[in-house]
């Protein structure tokens, strides 16, 4: 899998007719989610589709942004002026988990009345219902079944989750996207690249953006504190070495810089209005062609738009009705 260019939590709603089933599903999925439950499929369904207009205000908020960089205006305080503002953005359900044997409305009837929401699917199957899952499967009505009967299903179901809450939807991604240059793109989906920088987005964040102008991710760890990965093709290091002299960095560290030991956050701390700082250089991926160094960022969003604030302003997961 490529590695993200945005990711951010989301909620996940579990739709069963079984109260003891969803009590069961609430305690095998991570504290770190917030999971709403639902038992009857037309309060489910409304609750889904009430959210429709805010993903695509959240979408459209999110094209400004590189529409004004288009325009001249630096990505990086847009985006930590985005986060800042944007605090219920962790709100938005990103995984929906629905059973498929339901009375009165199965969980594909439920699917067909939700055909403009845009988050994940997964089908809950019973051991007769795998050939209705794997035809809605093809037909593109989900992205993954599970079947009930499953050996260790908490494990299971945590994998599928991981992932799906892992790929980005497809508009934001097209958004992010149009920021980078095609040399840019080649380099994330590398996969030795995209390996490394998941392991190092992981170590650091639970929220990013990866972006080209400048080239590099900007994260937010669970506490709402802003760091900067720069990405450095070692084809630029010379003239990077070059701006940094300019800049009034001293001979060694030019030095340092064009020998791929250190890289310096200029643009950024330009954008930001910080002074410039350096970082130790990591190689990424096999090929040693790029280059990654840590920035944390001295000015970022405010203290209520870490995850961890929000997550702790929820209610205690509880059967909505």
């Amino acid at each position: 899998m490529n590695f993200p260019l945005f990711n951010r939590p989301g909620t996940i709603v579990f739709l069963d007719d079984d109260p003891d089933y969803l009590e069961m599903l609430s305690l095998m999925v991570p504290r770190k989610w917030y999971a709403r439950l639902f038992t009857q499929p037309r309060e489910c369904i409304a609750a889904l589709q009430s959210e429709v207009p805010f993903w695509e205000a959240d979408a459209w908020t999110q094209q400004q942004l590189v529409d004004q960089w288009r325009a001249g205006k630096p990505l990086v305080p847009q985006i930590l002026d985005y986060w800042s503002r944007q605090t219920e953005r962790f709100a938005l359900t990103r995984l929906f988990v629905v059973d498929f044997s339901m009375p009165g409305m199965d969980g594909l009837q439920v699917l067909g009345e939700l055909i403009d929401w845009p988050g994940a699917r997964v089908l809950l199957t019973g051991q007769a219902d795998d050939q209705v899952a794997i035809n809605a499967f093809n037909a593109g009505l989900i992205e993954q079944f599970v079947p009930k009967q499953t050996a260790d299903i908490s494990r299971h179901f945590i994998e599928v989750a991981e992932r799906l809450l892992a790929t980005p939807h497809t508009q934001h991604a097209q958004t992010w996207r149009a920021t980078l240059n095609p040399d840019q793109l080649a380099f994330v989906r590398d996969p030795g690249v995209s390996r490394d920088l998941a392991r190092l987005a992981a170590s650091r964040w639970v929220e990013h953006v990866l972006i080209g102008d400048p080239f590099g991710i900007l994260g937010l760890d669970a506490a709402g504190s802003a760091s900067w990965l720069q990405l450095e093709p070692t084809a630029g290091l010379h003239a990077l070495g070059e701006i940094a002299q300019f800049e009034g960095m001293d001979a060694a560290t030019v030095a340092d810089i064009r020998a791929g030991r250190k890289l310096a956050n200029l643009e950024v701390a330009q954008s930001l209005r910080l002074a410039p700082s350096l970082g130790d250089a990591t190689p990424l991926g096999s090929k040693g062609a790029l280059l990654g160094a840590f920035f944390s960022l001295e000015t970022g969003p405010s203290g209520d738009a870490g995850y961890a604030r929000w997550l702790a302003r929820q209610p205690r997961r509880r059967i909505a009705g």
